[in-house]
Formats: structure tokens, sequence, C-alpha cells
């Protein structure tokens, strides 16, 4: 199949949370023991942030101690997201033109999944390829 929804890709996962008075020690120690790229950070119920590695090395870069920085000062606030019912070729292409790598999916206002570049299949991505060529031939 070359075009899933998202649903079908998330149905069962559980994607790490935290909130944002957590440091970026706890968010990276605890990506680590679930391998996985990034944290949404919530208050509550509520998506407020995105933390991924690429923030883990921003805040070491400027200097931050990860001991006691939280996330709410280091994560992407206020996230793109996307619905399940999209298809895995919309997520890739808001991924690429966007020029981010974790994308949130949230059903109305709860958060059912994220996806990376790394959940969609070969022929999905070959697919993104073939209409980015196309729209470069074009333009």
């Amino acid at each position: 199949m070359t075009n899933r929804d998202l649903k079908f890709i998330v149905k069962d996962q559980n994607p790490l949370t935290l909130g944002p008075a957590a440091t970026v020690q706890q968010a990276c120690q605890r990506m680590w023991e679930r391998r996985v790229g990034a944290a949404m950070v919530m208050e509550g119920s509520r998506l407020v942030g995105v933390f991924t590695g690429r923030d883990a090395v921003h805040a070491l870069a400027k200097g931050l101690n990860p001991v006691d920085t939280p996330l709410a000062s280091v994560m992407t606030r206020n996230p793109d997201t996307i619905s399940p019912d999209a298809t895995a070729i919309d997520a890739l292409r808001q991924m690429s033109d966007c020029g981010y790598r974790h994308l949130p999916i949230l059903d109305g206002d709860r958060l059912v999944g994220i996806v990376s570049r790394g959940d969609f299949q070969g022929l999905e991505l070959d697919k993104l390829e073939e209409e980015t060529g196309l729209w470069e031939r074009i333009c």
C-alpha cells in the first residue's frame, strides 16, 4: 500500500509525553530508554510543544545545563500537527515542506501519536520524491 492513513500507522502507538517543567536531561533519558527521537510536551491533555534531539543539541550548543533547563525553555512551541485521517503522503509532504522530522497527530485536541520519516515505507517515500520532482520540473 502506497498511501496509508496515519491512523493505521499510529494505531498502537503510545507517544512519550512529558510536562513543560521536565528537564532536558530527563527528556533525553526517557527518549533514550524508549528509543524515540521526540517527546510530546503536554500541559494536562493539551499539546504545547515538541522536544527533539535537535532541541537537545541546540540547548547544549547554547551552553545550557541539561540538569536544570526545563523543556518549556527549549522546546518547539505550538507545533504543527496533522489529523489521523490524513495520509502518509500528506504527512511526508508537510514535513518536507516545513523542514521538520517529527509531526504530532491530533484527533481534535487529543494526541494520538507522532510520525517521523522512518515510519514510512519505501513506496510512500518514492511517491513523495516523484511528486517533488514533478513540481520542480513544472516550476
